[in-house]
């Protein structure tokens, strides 16, 4: 048995999408018996004068019975001998033409659908360019309604020019056109002696046999963190699923976008340990060593992948307000979600013609390439060689509705490669040195933005800058790097000691922890709380601990830029 497919049907309204996709499970005897009595029973008061209604079998909702038209995307699951299907029968009218951009985004192959009265229409060519958008890369052009048209093999090669054209305009591969009538089950799921002068195989039997191939092989290991799970003190587990690649115990993985190596020490799959793991598995990954990972991180092997902060993309617009330019957005990218700012509409789409217009504004429906700055630089790739890292959302901050979608084209601005940032090194003892980020507050797009000047390493002896743009600390201090567990002593402004935690002790002096707030703590047993409240802290707990236990301000503040 082939492999599982899922598809969509799509094209302009009154194609017959429903109605095909109702006629496959049908004929095809994939319905329970009160099902089949249902479907008959509500035919007897639609449009076919009591002949059998297919499209309800997918048009679920009142208003789309009422109206004839499909408004949600349906998604079916069906399995016939040769395969098992998951199909989304997607919105034809423009109006809800984000409800077919979210069941293209799942689906390996469309099928879009031509009335054979009509031709293609501006709706077809919409949704052609949304599927290749979305990364869809097999398609079936079933022209339907021949009988409409009385089967005419000149009508069926006047169309076939037309999508020639269309695939040739959009740059489409593997391609299949099929005639076909889904009210009379003309080449359905079954040979018609009505079309006689079509030799190819039916929809189905395409469907069942057609090997899709994913594009150029994603290279290397990848893995976005989806959760930090740390049950207690003694575990930190990265989960996520693989997206490419395999992965072993043993393997020296990086963390992006804080360009950190470890090696892997244990893979979890569900609760049985392994020593390899492969694409599409969810896993927990546990490391050898402490690195600064978060949900919205990414664990690689052997990949050019790297954290970028400005995107070049390409949006269909799905928000009943314009886009326009300087406006911010939260980006879902990823597991990440992050401030954005879109500085720039290169140029608008035009959807019949595909000419690039140059615009400073974009409507409902609309496509267009667009440059996105970020609030700090997250691991990202172009969707042609890294699908989940290249495909993205734009939610408004306000509504929290979605109002774009996309992929990502170009990437630039790239964090520098570095052995980690400003850190303290002393023998076998690492830390990061996250004391000296700058917090910026940038007018434009009215959010914080955090930045590293400083890459040195400093040990045992060396003087630190101890004042930057936002942040001036006492020449005396005292530093507790938390994920690392290290404490870093500094006397005029040198550094003094460099010890693992569990050997620091309070000495009168003011202490910080590692990103440069004060820890509220004036005595041994304060600090020796502080520390094991951090630690007994679940990952969620976090920000109410902090709350209590630190301030932000004493040493710190946020620099207008």
């Amino acid at each position: 048995m082939k492999g599982l497919l899922k598809f969509i049907t799509c094209g302009s309204v009154d194609d017959g999408k429903s109605t095909l996709i109702g006629h496959i499970l049908y004929d095809a005897k994939l319905l329970y018996t009160d099902q089949e009595k249902s479907l008959r029973l509500d035919s007897k008061v639609g449009s076919r004068n009591g002949e059998i209604d297919y499209s309800l079998l997918l048009d679920g909702l009142m208003a789309e019975r009422e109206q004839g038209i499909t408004i949600d995307v349906a998604y079916r699951y069906f399995t016939t001998d040769n395969r098992s299907f998951i199909v989304a029968d997607t919105p034809g009218h423009e109006e809800y033409t984000r409800n077919m951009a979210v069941g293209a985004s799942f689906a390996d192959l469309a099928v879009i659908l031509i009335d054979a009265s009509q031709g293609v229409l501006v709706q077809t060519r919409r949704h052609a360019r949304i599927c290749r958008l979305m990364g869809i890369r097999y398609f079936v052009f079933a022209v339907n309604k021949m009988d409409i048209v009385d089967y005419s093999e000149s009508r069926f090669n006047e169309i076939s020019a037309q999508i020639d054209e269309l695939t040739s305009e959009l740059g489409l591969e593997n391609i299949k056109i099929i005639p076909l009538s889904a009210t009379e089950g003309d080449n359905v799921t079954k040979k018609s002696d009505n079309i006689d002068w079509y030799d190819g195989e039916t929809l189905l039997e395409y469907l069942e046999n057609v090997d899709i191939v994913s594009g150029a092989d994603e290279k290397g290991f990848y893995m976005p963190v989806q959760r930090v799970s740390r049950p207690d003190r003694t575990f930190r587990g990265f989960q996520g699923q693989i997206e490419s690649g395999s992965i072993s115990v043993g393997d020296t993985v990086k963390t992006l976008p804080s360009n950190e190596t470890a090696a892997v020490k244990g893979i979890l799959v569900t609760d049985r340990s392994v020593e390899t793991a492969f694409a599409g598995q969810p896993v927990t990954i546990t490391l050898d060593r402490e690195v600064d990972v978060s949900r919205g991180c990414v664990l690689t092997k052997d990949t050019d992948i790297a954290a970028y902060k400005r995107l070049s993309v390409s949006l269909l617009w799905m928000d009943d307000n314009e886009l326009t330019e300087g406006r911010d957005y939260l980006v879902k990218l990823g597991t990440k979600l992050i401030p954005a700012v879109l500085t720039r509409i290169d140029y608008a789409v035009d959807i019949n013609t595909g000419e690039h217009i140059s615009a400073d504004s974009l409507s409902k429906n609309g496509i267009a390439r667009c440059e996105l700055v970020l609030s700090e630089a997250i691991a990202a790739d172009r969707f042609a060689q890294h699908k989940t890292l290249g495909e993205l959302i734009l939610i408004d901050r306000v509504t929290n509705m979605t109002s774009a979608c996309g992929v990502v084209e170009e990437v630039s601005e790239r964090a520098e490669e570095s052995t980690g940032k400003a850190s303290f090194v002393y023998g076998d003892i690492t830390a990061r040195g996250d004391i000296f980020e700058e917090f910026y507050y940038d007018t434009e797009s009215f959010n914080v933005f955090k930045y590293q000047p400083v890459r040195s390493t400093y040990t045992i002896g060396d003087e630190i800058p101890t004042r930057g743009e936002s942040y001036s600390y006492p020449d005396d201090i005292d530093i507790l790097i938390m994920r690392d567990s290290v404490a870093v002593r500094v006397r005029g402004r040198r550094i003094t000691d460099i010890s693992a935690l569990d050997e620091y002790h309070y000495s009168g002096y003011p202490v910080v922890n590692g990103r440069g707030f004060e820890v509220l703590a004036d005595s041994e047993d304060k600090v020796r709380a502080f520390i094991d409240g951090y630690r007994a802290a679940e990952n969620a707990d976090r920000p109410e601990f902090f709350r209590d236990k630190v301030k932000f301000d004493t040493y710190r503040k946020i620099v207008i830029k």
